[in-house]
């Protein structure tokens, strides 16, 4: 709530600076600008992870797409597909949780923590 002077002007802000609508939107479209270009440059990470022991390698990009999927063949036991199939899904959501974990970090920094978690789950 805006606190406001015995003339009823706003209050100055500690400091001496006033609330100032023109400050406050530089502020958001530099926020804007540092927000695109973090998205730019997790397009170009990518996480890695791997299971069974180097059976199944799982590459996603920092905007959580699958890149490649390499299965050692030595593991494909047509007797026992449910044990592949784990394995590939395990290495998938490993891959994109530590994706996720990693954008919404950047972006926290970016935004100061203004809560805007919910707004960025789809990055």
């Amino acid at each position: 709530m805006a606190k406001f002077n015995f003339r009823g002007k706003p209050a100055k802000k500690k400091g001496g600076v006033p609330n100032n609508p023109q400050n406050m939107m530089a502020q958001v479209q530099k926020m804007q600008q540092d927000m695109l270009q973090q998205r730019e440059l997790l397009e170009q990470e990518e996480y890695t992870v791997t299971t069974g022991g180097g059976a199944i390698t799982v590459v996603v990009t920092g905007h959580q797409r699958l890149k490649s999927i390499k299965i050692d063949p030595e593991v494909v036991d047509p007797e026992d597909v449910e044990m592949l199939q784990d394995l590939v899904l395990t290495a998938v959501n490993t891959a994109i949780e530590q994706s996720q974990t990693a954008a919404a970090s950047k972006m926290e920094g970016l935004t100061g923590g203004l809560g805007l978690g919910d707004l960025l789950a789809g990055l």
